[in-house]
């Protein structure tokens, strides 16, 4: 199916079961421990041995010699895979660096080895005793120095988030040079680290030539083919499952060297090889969000009007790699007729950067939301109304080009009402609560809604039971439920009596989990397919298949009635189509999604300890699905933003090229004790001109403008503006207001 025209009225408009806050119907086997994630499928590959990874203890230079006899020799073991014995390797379409390391190394934790034992133990103490003498080589670890000569690189993100490396509209100089209030300063946001729950984990099994890796994977077909290409053989002898991924927040959207390892661990083993990196593999192995230098400058007139706008932003990786496209949101989300972005990439030495969740916008709006903020303060205009003066309904890049929708102004204002915001006192630390220095903040959300192709395949048994197959994946998103959902409102059917099966590249190809695509692309699949499916039954019955109904469980057209499952009675049914988009409807009109974050925070006025006491989201993010998942959404998107702005931060060696708190113990993330009630508000809207569902994405856009919410609550409770991320106390503990 194409979709290439707005859609009109279609079977998900009846929202029966769409839209309804439909309970996870995955959630009784996560809650009961019977959800098989990739480390646990033991029956499906039975006599497993254990593989522990190996990981260079320096970050750049090679191996000059690797001793692997006491290993060999220690008990359990089955085999040792080097780069000198895995035989030829590519490098896969989405790594920045080689999974296997050796004789060169990319970067600390690269894996350069992988022991093979009966048991975990056993494996990892015969790794411990593989002697490597390295040949260290001089790196680049400094952001701040290597940015100095840094060249402009443009690029995309892969999920939505893109710009020129340098891009400008009007005259921003001359503009900025004239206006009569004016803002330039500099915002730096540190690396950061997906710490999902599940560690990247697989269990590999040879059938002959035939490889089969239960892994956790967001994106099934795109590991399917970096895991052929890697090894070097057809993409049709890999076969790829992952029914449950617990968390993956971009992270585990490209295949790591978990399972190029247990691949290479079990053919040289000849028997199945689990393979589990720890956390400080993870954290240095894998990859993580770069961290920025971002400056932005505006410029306004006296009514608050935006007439000069720019946002420069510097960051690092790999050679080979991509920036962080920290601008990407300043080109759309507010008014200004002259305007600069650009970008610029410096070589580090460091882990892979690639995707974490919002990538681009989640680091850009703790830059420019702040701005906007400051800029307010200095026009003596409320922050919330500086922002609705400054709104567009254009691209302001190209003003012929409309939004498909735009209610960001509403999302400011219905927040604005709900949190009291009225009741907030603009001058900086003058609300005590005992002591407790009290403030409120706010920022706009803003990230684009990107549509994938996606495929499903529905059957209809004797039964009436309708099962749905596709390679989608759940990385704890509700996945399982809203393609239920899907399935039951096009086919008249309860969710009960829909079966979902995902994450197995022996279905069809879906859109995969991410960049807030998941949920919109892969239930338009379904309804591609459940269109085919309802042709068919429609055939079968003998009804005319424009104005036949499917409710109930029934099927109806006319007077005539007759049950769904009479439509198998002749042998099962079954539909597989995909849902493609044109570039027409883009080029029309930007899609995007918005929201409004309101956060209020205590700090103490002896200690400066922060704490965050509410929060509250309003999104407009085209039809939604599930209300119910997509509150968790927003609500875990809120509580990474609050990290960020507060916590979280990879702490760089410059010395020698790795992250020092490579934990959990050392990375701080929020815990319970952390997080208030959190409240989400999705305003009414459906976008036909983003697919059949009418829907868009929400899973990013919880986490955008966040940590900008808390950083403006904190100076609005003490009056000390921190613009370097994370706002922990050494960094504002002596500038506190003096108590009396």
């Amino acid at each position: 199916m194409k979709f290439d025209a707005p859609t009109g009225n279609n079977p998900i408009d009846r929202m029966t079961v769409i839209g309804k806050p439909t309970d996870r119907i995955d959630g009784k086997y996560k809650t009961t421990g019977t959800a098989p994630y990739a480390f646990e499928h033991n029956d499906d590959a039975p006599n497993a041995a254990y593989g522990y990874v190996v990981g260079a203890a320096i970050a750049k230079g090679r191996i000059a010699s690797i001793d692997l006899a006491a290993a060999k020799a220690a008990p359990g073991v089955l085999a040792i895979v080097t780069a000198d014995t895995a035989g030829k390797l590519a490098k896969g379409n989405f790594n920045t660096a080689k999974l296997l390391g050796g004789p060169e190394v990319d970067h600390y934790h690269q894996a350069i080895a992988v022991v093979v034992a009966d048991t975990f133990e056993q494996a990892r103490a015969a790794a411990n005793l593989i002697r490597v003498d390295y040949a260290r080589a001089k790196g680049r670890y400094d952001l701040a120095e290597a940015l100095k000569t840094a060249p402009l690189k443009g690029d995309s993100s892969g999920e939505g988030s893109a710009a020129p490396p340098i891009d400008k509209v009007g005259d921003f100089a001359g503009a900025f040079a004239s206006a009569p209030v004016k803002l330039d300063a500099t915002y730096t946001t540190p690396d950061h680290s997906h710490v999902m729950m599940e560690p990247h984990a697989t269990i590999a099994s040879w059938e002959g030539d035939q490889l089969t890796l239960w892994t956790a994977n967001q994106m099934i077909d795109w590991g399917k083919g970096d895991v052929a290409k890697t090894l070097g053989i057809p993409k049709e002898k890999v076969r790829l499952i992952a029914p449950y991924v617990g968390g993956g927040f971009g992270g585990k959207l490209f295949v790591r060297s978990d399972a190029i390892m247990a691949a290479l661990g079990a053919r040289a083993a000849k028997r199945p090889v689990k393979v589990a990196l720890t956390r400080p593999m993870s954290i240095n192995n894998t990859t993580h969000r770069p961290a920025t230098v971002q400056r932005i400058r505006i410029g306004a007139d006296r009514t608050g009007k935006i007439t000069a706008i720019a946002h420069e932003s510097g960051s690092g990786d790999l050679p080979g790699g991509g920036p962080e496209t920290a601008v990407s949101q300043t080109k759309l989300l507010y008014a200004g007729a002259n305007r600069l972005t650009s970008m610029r990439l410096a070589v580090l030495d460091l882990p892979e950067g690639n995707a974490m969740r919002a990538p681009g916008e989640a680091p850009g709006l703790m830059a420019l939301e702040v701005a906007m903020d400051e800029m307010a303060e200095k026009l003596g205009m409320d922050p919330v109304e500086f922002r609705v003066v400054n709104d567009t309904q254009v691209d302001p890049e190209k003003p012929d080009r409309k939004f498909s929708q735009r209610q960001l102004v509403k999302c400011l204002r219905d927040g604005a009402e709900r949190f009291g915001w009225s009741a907030r006192n603009a001058k900086p630390g003058s609300v005590r609560d005992g002591q407790w220095l009290i403030g409120m903040g706010v920022a706009a959300a803003f990230r684009n809604n990107l549509l994938m192709k996606s495929a499903a395949r529905v059957r209809l048994d004797q039964a009436g039971v309708v099962t749905v197959e596709t390679d989608m994946t759940d990385i704890g998103t509700g996945t399982y439920t809203i393609i239920a959902q899907t399935a039951a409102e096009m086919l008249g059917v309860p969710v009960e009596g829909v079966v979902v099966k995902l994450g197995d590249s022996s279905f069809p190809v879906s859109a995969g989990s991410g960049g807030q695509w998941g949920g919109n692309s892969s239930t338009a699949g379904v309804y591609a397919a459940c269109m085919k499916m309802r042709e068919q039954v429609a055939q079968r019955l003998g009804f005319n298949a424009t104005d036949v109904e499917f409710v109930g469980g029934q099927v109806r057209s006319g007077n005539r009635t007759v049950a769904l499952a009479e439509a198998a009675k002749a042998g099962a049914l079954s539909a597989e189509d995909v849902m493609e988009y044109g570039d027409e409807l883009q080029k029309q009109q930007q899609q995007s999604t918005f929201g409004g974050h309101f956060v209020e925070v205590a700090v103490n006025a002896y200690t400066g300890e922060t704490r965050i006491r509410r929060m509250l989201a309003v999104c407009a993010a085209g039809r939604i699905l599930n209300p119910k998942a997509a509150r968790n959404q927003v609500i875990g998107g809120m509580t990474m933003g609050a990290g960020a702005a507060l916590m979280e931060d990879l702490a760089v060696d410059k010395r020698f090229g790795f992250f020092v708190n490579h934990d959990l113990a050392g990375y701080e993330v929020p815990v319970h004790a952390d997080i208030p009630h959190q409240e989400v508000i999705f305003l009414d809207e459906a976008d036909p001109m983003s697919s059949p569902m009418k829907a868009k994405g929400v899973g990013e856009l919880g986490i955008c403008g966040v940590g900008a919410a808390v950083a403006n609550a904190v100076y609005n409770a003490t009056g000390v503006r921190v613009r370097e991320y994370p706002i922990t106390l050494d960094k504002y503990l002596d500038r506190l207001p003096q108590v009396a």
